[in-house]
């Protein structure tokens, strides 16, 4: 049976190869999703992504399963409580910022009917499909994350800068990055 040509950042650990394969590149239309890698890609700033996923099983449980309107209520009894737990980043202004941008995702989410649709709407409901032929390919930021890390900002997001942003893009499908060598790349080409 032949090997699938995959992508190459997942190296042979297999956490990051089931995330490659099942998870970075799919399309996301799920607000407790979104939630959810917009506090990993923000958790991630400083480290590699095989360390969150390798903290993310406790994540979930910190962050309540990543329920927006839960973290939105948190205080300062949680923040120390996420402080303390030793299974998460325990950086006080990442872990401060998650809680401040659960309540302005939730303020853009009554604003248009969820966070997915405003974020979709930047490219109309279709991922941008790039055709990177290498790792070396693929820009750390876009004018597209430039223009969404910019009106993040504007509405008082903290650690969502365009990197960060367009590697949420990138995890929720909104920009398919896979190589074109990659079998994923295909499998998601057309999906919305």
């Amino acid at each position: 049976m032949t090997e699938k040509k995959r992508c190459g950042w997942e190296s042979a650990d297999e956490r990051m190869v089931r995330y490659h394969d099942e998870e970075w590149g799919c399309p996301v239309h799920d607000d407790q999703r979104q939630f959810e890698f917009l506090v990993l890609e923000s958790a991630q700033a400083g480290l590699s992504w095989r360390t969150i996923l390798s903290k993310r099983d406790a994540y979930r449980a910190a962050y309540r399963g990543f329920d927006p309107a839960r973290v939105a209520r948190f205080g300062a009894r949680d923040v120390q409580r996420l402080l303390g737990d030793a299974g998460i980043v325990r950086n006080r202004a990442k872990i401060e910022a998650s809680i401040s941008n659960a309540r302005l995702f939730l303020r853009i989410a009554r604003e248009f009917g969820s966070f997915d649709a405003w974020l979709w709407d930047w490219t109309d409901g279709v991922p941008v499909v790039n055709h990177r032929r290498s790792l070396s390919d693929i820009p750390p930021r876009t004018l597209l994350s430039d223009r969404i890390s910019k009106e993040l900002k504007q509405r008082g997001f903290k650690f969502l800068g365009s990197t960060i942003v367009y590697a949420h893009l990138q995890a929720v499908g909104i920009v398919n990055d896979h190589l074109v060598s990659c079998y994923r790349w295909r499998e998601l080409a057309g999906r919305a």
